[in-house]
């Protein structure tokens, strides 16, 4: 349970700013994928996979089981999954037969497009409506220091 504000003078502990950053992320998160409005198709998972493969290019399962933490089988059922909606494709591996390299097909991008449309556009809008210009600079400002929280958070090793 979150305390009562803080006056301007008192700096909130580190613990509780936590809980309030991780309340609000949450609520955020949720709201945009409402935005999204068609993005039910996909899990946040599956959103995830898709967008590593677009950002980093194809990739085997058991690569993709190490870049988001999960077990093989795990992924395996999420990548058979973005196949059945033909938002991935699959090629025989050139340097080991046995397995196969996973890429985003072109609907796997388009609807990966279309989702960050639609959120952005629903994030303008909202912030035009509720943030004035001094506002919008406070908040420009609270980006650069959670871009350092999220890249400060990097040197844990790799746990999550």
């Amino acid at each position: 349970m979150t305390e009562q504000p803080v006056g301007p003078a008192e700096a909130p502990t580190a613990e509780r700013l936590a809980d309030d950053v991780t309340a609000v992320v949450g609520r955020l998160a949720r709201r945009m994928r409402v935005a999204a409005g068609h993005d039910s198709r996909l899990t946040p998972t599956q959103r995830t996979v898709l967008a590593r493969l677009e950002a980093e290019g194809p990739a085997t399962t058991a690569a993709l089981a190490r870049a988001e933490y999960v077990r093989p089988q795990s992924m395996r059922l999420t990548l058979g999954a973005l196949e059945e909606q033909g938002m991935i494709e699959r090629t025989p591996d050139p340097d080991d037969g046995r397995q196969s390299v996973v890429s985003a097909s072109r609907t796997g991008l388009t609807t990966l497009a279309e989702l960050r449309a639609a959120k952005r556009g629903w994030l303008t809008e909202v912030m035009a409506r509720e943030l004035d210009a001094p506002e919008r600079r406070v908040l420009a400002e609270a980006m650069v220091l959670l871009e350092r929280l999220v890249e400060g958070g990097d040197s844990d090793g790799g746990r999550r």
